[in-house]
C-alpha cells in the first residue's frame, strides 16, 4: 500500500528530499489568475467581488446587501445545529482558550549604568481577518483555532469570510464564529475574499492580518498580498509522520495515517519503523480500514501517491529523517519515545505515546492545529497568541548617556559613510558657546 524506502541505501536523505519536493509543484497558471483577481478587486472593489462570487460560487442572486450575514440569518442557521455539537464546540473553546492564555508576552524595562532607559512592549493588532473554507473542508475547529489566539492577544475586531456552497452554510462554523465574538461574517471565498480583506471595499473591512486555511488559490493569494497585510503562513496540504517499532499497535497507526489522508488527495502520510514486519502489518490494516471509509477515494489516492513507509534500523538516521521531513504532525509511538523526542528539532506539533493521536490535537487538546507544512517547520511555528501581537522597543537616552556612548556611534557611522547619522550625534555633543 505505502511505497517502501530503505534508509540504509546510499544517499538516502538526498533521495528522500527529492521525493518530498514533488508535493511543492509551482503552478504559474494559478499565479496569473490570482494576480488578476487581486488587481481587479483592488481597483474595482465590490463590483469585482460580486463578479467573482457569481463566477466561482455560482450564486446568481448575490448582491452587496447580501454579502454580510445579518443577525437574523446567523440565529436561524445556528438553530439548525444539534445540541451535542454545540456542547463539543463549547468544550473545545474552553480547552483551546485555557492553553493559549498562558502565551501572553511579558513586557520588560531596565536602565543601564548611564541611566538610559529601555523597554520592550507589545500591542495587539486592531483588525484580523479569518478565512474559513466552505464545502468539504468547512470546519468549526478552524474557526476556534484561528480566532482564540487573537481573542487572547486582545485583538479588537475579528472578521471572517466563508464561501457558500449552493447557498449552504455550515451551522457549526457560524456557531463557533458567534462563540468567538466575530464582528462580521462575509459570504465570500477564494482569492477574491483574501484581496477584499487586504485592500478593503465598501462592504468588506480592510484588516491588518489574514489567517486561516484554504485551497491553492487562497494560499497563493495570501502569498501575493503579504506586505499589504500580514499573514499567518503559506500552508500546503496536511501531513503526518508516525514513528513506530515492534511495540506499536499497527491497527492504531493505520487509523492515524488514514485520518490524515482523508483530508485531501495531496495530503502526506509517512510511517518510520525499525522493522519490516511492523510496516507489513500497518499496510494490512490500511487496506482493511479503507474498505469502510466514507472518504475512501480521497484517502486511497493520497496514500498511493504521497504515502511512504521508511525502514530505518539506525536511530541516528531515523532522527535525521524526521528532521529532514520536518512534519506538520509527528507521532512517536515507540518504546524509547523520549529518547527520540529529545533529538527532534523540526516538527509543527508532536504527539507522544499511543494514546495521543493527531486527531485529538485537531479539535480540543488545547495547542493550536494551524501548523507549518511542507518542511517549513524547519524555520516556523504553529499559530499562537504571539502572531497577533506587535512588539516594539522604547529608548530614552540621558544627557550623560549620549555623551558617554556618542563617540562610538560617530565612529561607526563614519565607518559606514553615513555622515548625516554622525552629525545627528555630534550636534548633541557640541559644547555651548560661552
Amino acid at each position: 500500500m505505502l511505497k517502501l524506502i530503505k534508509a540504509n541505501q546510499k544517499n538516502f536523505l538526498e533521495k528522500l528530499s527529492i521525493i518530498l519536493q514533488k508535493r511543492k509543484i509551482h503552478n504559474p497558471t494559478i499565479d496569473k489568475k490570482v494576480k488578476n483577481i487581486i488587481q481587479d478587486i483592488k481597483k474595482n472593489k465590490d463590483s469585482a467581488l460580486i463578479k467573482y462570487e457569481k463566477r466561482y460560487s455560482k450564486i446568481k442572486n448575490i448582491s452587496l446587501n447580501s454579502i454580510k450575514f445579518s443577525t437574523r440569518e446567523i440565529n436561524e442557521i445556528i438553530k439548525k445545529l444539534d445540541k451535542k455539537t454545540k456542547i463539543s464546540i463549547d468544550l473545545a473553546f474552553s480547552r483551546i482558550f485555557d492553553f493559549h492564555k498562558k502565551q501572553k508576552l511579558s513586557s520588560y524595562s531596565f536602565r543601564d549604568k548611564f541611566k538610559n532607559s529601555f523597554a520592550y512592549k507589545s500591542r495587539a493588532l486592531n483588525k484580523v481577518g479569518v478565512y474559513v473554507p466552505g464545502g468539504r473542508a468547512s470546519y468549526p475547529s478552524s474557526v476556534l483555532m484561528n480566532c482564540i489566539p487573537a481573542i487572547v492577544a486582545g485583538v479588537k475586531e475579528i472578521y471572517m469570510t466563508t464561501p457558500s456552497m449552493n447557498n449552504h452554510y455550515n451551522p457549526a462554523v457560524i456557531y463557533a464564529a458567534q462563540k468567538c465574538r466575530v464582528k462580521e461574517i462575509y459570504k465570500i471565498g477564494g482569492a477574491q475574499a483574501i484581496a477584499a480583506m487586504s485592500y478593503g471595499t465598501k462592504i468588506i473591512q480592510k484588516v491588518d492580518k489574514i489567517v486561516g486555511p484554504g485551497n491553492a488559490f487562497v494560499a497563493n493569494a495570501k502569498k501575493q498580498v503579504f506586505g499589504e497585510v500580514g499573514i499567518d503562513m503559506i500552508a500546503g496540504p496536511s501531513e503526518v509522520t508516525i514513528v513506530a517499532d515492534k511495540t506499536s499497535k499497527p491497527d492504531w497507526i493505520a487509523a492515524d495515517l488514514i485520518a490524515q489522508a482523508e483530508h485531501d488527495e495531496t495530503s502526506q502520510s509517512i510511517v518510520l519503523a525499525d522493522n519490516i514486519n511492523t510496516i507489513k502489518k500497518i499496510n494490512y490494516f490500511l487496506l482493511k480500514q479503507l474498505k469502510t471509509l466514507p472518504k475512501k477515494k480521497i484517502a486511497t489516492k493520497s496514500l498511493k501517491n504521497f504515502g511512504l513507509s521508511i525502514l530505518a534500523t539506525n536511530q541516528k538516521l531515523l532522527i535525521d529523517t524526521i528532521n529532514l521531513i520536518a512534519p506538520e504532525h509527528l507521532e512517536i509511538f515507540t518504546k524509547n519515545a523520549n529518547n527520540i523526542l529529545k533529538n527532534v528539532q523540526n516538527a509543527g506539533s508532536i504527539f507522544l505515546g499511543e494514546y495521543s493521536p493527531e486527531a485529538i490535537g485537531d479539535y480540543l487538546a488545547g495547542p493550536n492545529h494551524v501548523l507549518p507544512t511542507s518542511g517549513s517547520a524547519r524555520f516556523s511555528s504553529g499559530l499562537s497568541v504571539y502572531d497577533f501581537l506587535k512588539r516594539y522597543s522604547v529608548i530614552k537616552m540621558t544627557k550623560s548617556g549620549i555623551e558617554r556612548l556618542g563617540t562610538s556611534v560617530i565612529n561607526l557611522a563614519e565607518y559606514e559613510n553615513l555622515e548625516g547619522h554622525a552629525n545627528s550625534i555630534k550636534i548633541r555633543l557640541k559644547k555651548k558657546e560661552k
